[in-house]
């Protein structure tokens, strides 16, 4: 049995949850962190030792950092649709991957934490303006690269990427700023809704 360690609320476990729809394993949920148990806890800090959601035990292997949890349950349960065993199919699919929790994520933190969390650290209007800025230009090359594809971040067919990319623009689409109006970014998001993991970790699972 799979056991996921997180949150529901969480970004990062949403992903996690999103490929276990798209893939029905059977796997089983223990809440840490966002206001349950704390994530200092010696108990979680065995699976974890710093302490960040999510973590999963499949039956003895423990694995955190979530994209790299996305990589291995898609190889291990042998879903070369979603991550390819051809080198450079792999690398294109996992280069967004890793450019999501990088530079991607870090264009929107501010403008998330100002406008949606309503943090009091992140309450600088200017500052908020240019994440905001940051984030649209971003959200728009990512939308030359789908049209160029042929409908998702790596193709015409959906991948391993366009979790944690979907996930972002979610976000994106959720921030209470004025934005640019990007159709190729609403068609695509229009076919991530048609995903029940989406449906379930996207669509209510919350900004």
């Amino acid at each position: 049995m799979l056991t996921i360690f997180g949150y529901r609320a969480s970004i990062n476990v949403r992903k996690v949850l999103w490929l276990c729809e798209e893939m029905n394993p059977a796997y089983r949920m223990e809440n840490w962190g966002g206001g349950t148990r704390s994530t200092s806890e010696p108990e979680f800090l065995r699976l974890n030792p710093v302490g960040m959601v999510p973590a999963i035990d499949d039956a003895g292997f423990v694995l955190w950092e979530s994209n790299t949890i996305l990589r291995y349950l898609a190889a291990s349960r042998g879903r070369k649709d979603l991550l390819p065993d051809d080198a450079r199919l792999r690398a294109s699919i996992e280069k967004w991957m890793e450019w999501q929790v990088s530079d991607f994520n870090n264009s929107w933190r501010v403008a998330f934490q100002g406008l949606v969390r309503r943090n009091p650290d992140y309450q600088d209007k200017e500052v908020i303006t240019r994440s905001v800025a940051a984030f649209s230009d971003l959200v728009a090359r990512i939308g030359v690269e789908i049209d160029r594809q042929g409908g998702y971040v790596c193709g015409d067919s959906f991948t391993l990427a366009d979790i944690p990319i979907g996930l972002s623009l979610h976000r994106w689409r959720a921030l209470p700023a004025e934005k640019p109006h990007l159709p190729v970014i609403e068609a695509y998001y229009e076919r991530l809704c048609s995903r029940r993991g989406f449906q379930m970790h996207g669509l209510n699972g919350g900004p």
